[in-house]
């Protein structure tokens, strides 16, 4: 038998994540390219970190064409839980044929875990809302931002059908509001983007005591005179106006919360009186206020603000936002920069979930992997799918390039691998870097903090009973700039030492796990615990590489 011939093509869930104590459906879709029915087996492993919980294995005969197998599985009602399956197709004798790994989870809400993504296509005459949505779901979506929805920034809804936006384009309510329904029916949360302070020049003139001025009385404007700056402190006339959009959008919607976005400048203005003040505060005070818009008309819904640059971050991390949301600008562009913010974000969020928005072009596909290794393993979330096949390559949406084939499928990995294990380094896990890195060396390897680039990142985070540490390859890179393109692909290290000192308890298990091969299981190491010193050996390593310590209890 040609082996090739028989695969499995795909693995589809029909939501994005499963609420606790909702049954988990999938679909395995089994190809076979031989124009004879096949007899085949096929067996399905769910597994949670490092524990087996359930095997399957199902004897079938396969046609020409493309056959959907359908399961379903009663999970743990225990939220958040990222969970790992593996696929092995083999003939009826024991002959392998294929063999998948994905990953799928159960949240109690998608901030637990975001995977926001975006849309950005509201045209009349939209056709591929199914096709968008499956290669949303291919990357496991499970929020999108409507990127310049509106009909206006400070009028968001309008009774023309279709309208034109502020550039001009032609949108329809229509196909936002099938849009909503799509990512609805998916289990992916919609949420509408919204400036806190910009209106148009009309407005403004018709409302100029309510805008934000320069020192020499002059207002704010953004582009040639493309966008005007308002006052956004609590109880001014424009945060009334806005709060009042936010009803009426959360009133006459299906939209689930609101997007805030900011533009990082002006950090301070003058009011129309020339009283001079600082916005950190208004801003957090006005996500606040939004907050109590939200779950007044949305009990389960959503406030998402944009800290442009990471400002206002002292005062937004902690207010009355879901998530922390941080679209990433100079000087913030070396990778450890990501990790940096990511962990502090965390921290002064109180433990909220991290997304960044951090721009690269798609074509350069060692950037991109490295950036999203490092803010995975971080802990945090990258926004950059959306659309079909689409990858933001600048703060403008609509502007989106598209995935190549190579990289999409390894940041499909990516995702899947993020799931996984997030209970040993995702959002709940803890940071423990600093507390590893004067104890953990690579013989033969630079990982110390004082270089950029050349060199293994080791970023380590405690979870549920494990100790993830993941290592970063950067040996041979020309730069620790996630924002330049990188035209090589790190160095391969194969059949590396790690070396841990100060291990005061006793490892149960080592594994071993890369999102670089097809097979995201697992790998259970060889070690040796002498004393307070941890000895291993991990067989290789491409960009991203986990060494997953399970301990004693």
């Amino acid at each position: 038998m040609n082996t090739a011939a028989i695969t499995i093509a795909s693995v589809e869930f029909p939501r994005a994540f499963f609420l606790p104590g909702e049954p988990v459906h999938w679909v395995v879709n089994l190809k076979n390219t031989l124009t004879t029915p096949q007899a085949v087996t096929l067996r399905v492993r769910i597994t949670y970190l490092t524990q087996t919980l359930l095997e399957l294995e199902r004897s079938l005969s396969l046609s020409e064409g493309l056959s959907p197998v359908e399961f379903v599985w009663q999970a743990e009602e225990k939220a958040p839980r990222g969970y790992g399956m593996d696929l092995v197709l083999s003939t009826s004798d024991g002959q392998i044929l294929s063999t998948y790994s994905t990953a799928f989870d159960v949240l109690a809400h998608w901030t637990q875990m975001p995977r926001y993504g975006f849309l950005s296509d509201f045209a009349p005459d939209r056709q591929n809302l199914e096709a968008t949505f499956r290669s949303l779901m291919k990357y496991r979506i499970n929020a999108l931002q409507f990127y310049d929805w509106m009909y206006r920034h400070e009028q968001f809804l309008t009774p023309q059908e279709p309208y034109p936006d502020p550039l001009g384009r032609t949108l329809s309510r229509r196909t936002v509001e099938a849009l909503i329904a799509a990512a609805h029916a998916r289990g992916i949360a919609a949420m509408p983007y919204t400036s806190i302070y910009a209106a148009s020049v009309a407005f403004y003139q018709q409302h100029p005591d309510w805008a934000l001025y320069r020192p020499e009385g002059q207002p704010y404007v953004l582009g040639e005179n493309f966008l005007v700056y308002m006052d956004p402190r609590p109880g001014s006339p424009w945060s009334q106006h806005l709060l009042a959009q936010f009803d009426d959008v959360l009133t006459r919607t299906a939209f689930d919360g609101i997007h805030l976005d900011q533009y990082g400048d002006p950090k301070d203005a003058y009011d129309a009186q020339g009283h001079h003040f600082g916005l950190a505060e208004p801003l957090a005070a006005l996500i606040n206020a939004t907050r109590e818009h939200v779950r007044r008309l949305r009990p389960d819904g959503s406030v998402v603000f944009n800290a442009v640059g990471n400002w206002p971050i002292e005062t937004v991390a902690s207010a009355g936002q879901d998530i922390v949301y941080i679209e990433v600008w100079p000087p913030y562009t070396s990778f450890d920069a990501l990790h940096t913010l990511i962990t502090q974000a965390q921290q002064l969020g109180g433990g909220k979930a991290v997304v960044l928005a951090a721009y690269i072009d798609p074509t350069y596909e060692v950037n991109a992997r490295l950036m999203d290794a490092v803010i995975l393993a971080s802990g945090g979330t990258h926004i950059e799918f959306g659309e079909q096949e689409g990858y933001l390559a600048e703060p403008y949406f609509p502007h989106y390039k598209l995935l190549p084939p190579t990289l999409g499928e390894a940041l499909r990995r990516y995702q899947d691998f993020a799931i996984r294990y997030q209970n040993a380094f995702g959002p709940l896990a803890h940071e423990s870097t600093f507390n590893y890195l004067q104890r953990l060396t690579l013989p033969g390897v630079e990982i110390s903090p004082s270089l950029q680039w050349n060199k293994v990142y080791p970023l380590v985070r405690d979870g549920d009973a494990f100790t993830a540490i993941s290592l970063i390859n950067l040996v041979g890179l020309s730069s620790g700039e996630w924002n330049q393109p990188l035209t090589r692909s790190p160095f391969p290290l194969l059949h590396q030492p790690v070396l841990l000192r100060g291990v005061s308890q006793p490892v149960r298990y080592v594994g071993w796990a890369s999102p670089d091969t097809q097979d995201l299981s697992p790998i259970p190491l060889v070690f040796r615990q002498e004393g307070d010193q941890l000895s291993l050996q991990i067989p290789f390593l491409h960009y991203w590489g986990l060494i997953l310590l399970e301990w004693s209890k």
